[in-house]
């Protein structure tokens, strides 16, 4: 058997994602079978100093400190994404132009209409069978991909509610320092783009419905913070007597939502009424819930059962049956066995995974895709469906919390 072919990857950024991603790289391979074999092959940031260290840590066989450059080297067969929504686009679109496939981290883009020119470019170059992925790296939680696989199966009937979160604390100090992620023209949002774009994915992954309106509040609690301090994590602490800066992006994001009807059989699977509509959702996403550290949770409650998710215990899915449990609630069902996706490749049974895991089985779906010639999921045009429920949920926010329809949201 000869070995397989390998995939040379450039990686732009090398902070928070750029370590989760590096990791996903060197270890893939070594528990997956794939077809073809992913070699860290450069790392560009524009610090010289700091981009030689982690090339150095997470084992990066070369550096740039240009990403053009990175782009134009002809041992690069794909471009990993790492770095603020404000740069996305235009990485993204070069990298494809030059025929190099595309991991961008998500959200996609800083708005909808830097998310369409890729998307187009992208579909563009798909035609030529240079492929790109947008990294919502929680779709590749087994806990959720078993949820997924579960309302596929119809084990849920027809979807009802969709109710998400996903609750940080990490920016309750006032005087936690003013980073990239609070300057709007870097980020494009705060919680709203950061955390709830997660989970606007997820719902709509796993339902296989889009969401189609919103009415939404956004809320900024600190409105200035220390413009330099003690970096730690996402957050630290800066001095609460040196210059402070202003904070451009919302703290927290509520809105519900209407997804469309699910149009299969013209029936609904629970009442048998014709086409049931389409679930309703809330969503809530903030990085100012105490002792929430990375709390992102889903519920779907539909016509047959209900699923429940919480990350902060990532290896178990909470699942209600009512015809098998009536009166007995949610059972627990602890997501480390053989037959659940992804879990094979690891552990015996009962030996939980990580938050570095779900990285590791995005690059395992990619190379696969990309060795199948087939496209990777979530596609651009998913991410773009993504960026456009952002949009209407900041327009609506806008609007006094009106309702807002996703398709009349183009900018």
């Amino acid at each position: 058997m000869t070995d397989p072919k390998p995939l040379r990857v450039g990686m732009v950024g090398y902070a928070f994602m750029g370590a989760a991603h590096s990791h996903a790289w060197r270890t893939a391979p070594r528990f997956f079978d794939l077809p073809l074999s992913p070699e860290l092959t450069a790392v560009a940031g524009r610090n010289e100093v700091g981009v030689r260290a982690a090339a150095a840590k997470y084992g990066w066989s070369s550096v740039e400190t240009d990403w053009h450059r990175l782009i134009e080297r002809d041992d690069i067969d794909l471009i990993d994404i790492c770095t603020p929504g404000n740069t996305h686009a235009e990485i993204a679109i070069a990298a494809l132009e030059a025929g190099k496939h595309v991991l961008c981290e998500k959200p996609l883009a800083n708005s909808v209409e830097e998310a369409e020119k890729m998307t187009a470019v992208a579909q563009a170059a798909a035609e030529r069978g240079v492929l790109s992925m947008c990294g919502f790296s929680y779709r590749r939680t087994p806990a959720l991909a078993l949820a997924k696989r579960m309302v596929d199966d119809g084990r849920l009937g027809d979807i009802r509610h969709v109710r998400a979160q996903y609750l940080q604390d990490w920016l309750s100090d006032a005087d936690a320092p003013l980073t990239w992620r609070l300057d709007k023209a870097k980020s494009g949002s705060g919680s709203l783009g950061d955390i709830g774009a997660h989970s606007i994915d997820a719902a709509q992954w796993i339902t296989g419905l889009n969401i189609t309106g919103v009415s939404a509040l956004l809320e900024t609690f600190v409105k200035e913070r220390p413009v330099g301090g003690d970096f730690v994590g996402l957050g630290g602490h800066g001095g609460s007597d040196g210059p402070r800066g202003p904070v451009t992006v919302d703290d927290a994001a509520l809105f519900t939502a209407r997804f469309e009807a699910r149009h299969d059989d013209g029936a609904g699977a629970g009442s048998g009424r014709g086409t049931p509509a389409g679930p309703i959702g809330i969503f809530e996403a903030t990085r100012f819930a105490l002792g929430r550290k990375n709390a992102m949770r889903l519920e779907l409650n539909g016509t047959k059962g209900s699923i429940s998710f919480d990350f902060e215990d990532m290896n178990s899915l909470q699942f209600y049956d009512s015809a098998l449990e009536p009166d007995a609630g949610f059972r627990k069902i602890i997501v480390t066995e053989p037959s659940h996706p992804y879990t094979a490749n690891w552990w015996p049974t009962g030996h939980g995974l990580g938050y570095e895991h779900g990285f590791t089985h995005q690059v395992v779906d990619l190379v696969n895709a990309i060795g199948a010639g087939e496209q990777p999921s979530p596609s651009f045009a998913d991410a773009l469906q993504v960026q456009k429920v952002l949009a209407a949920v900041e327009a609506s926010a806008d609007n006094a919390s009106r309702w807002q329809n996703v398709d009349e949201e183009s900018s």
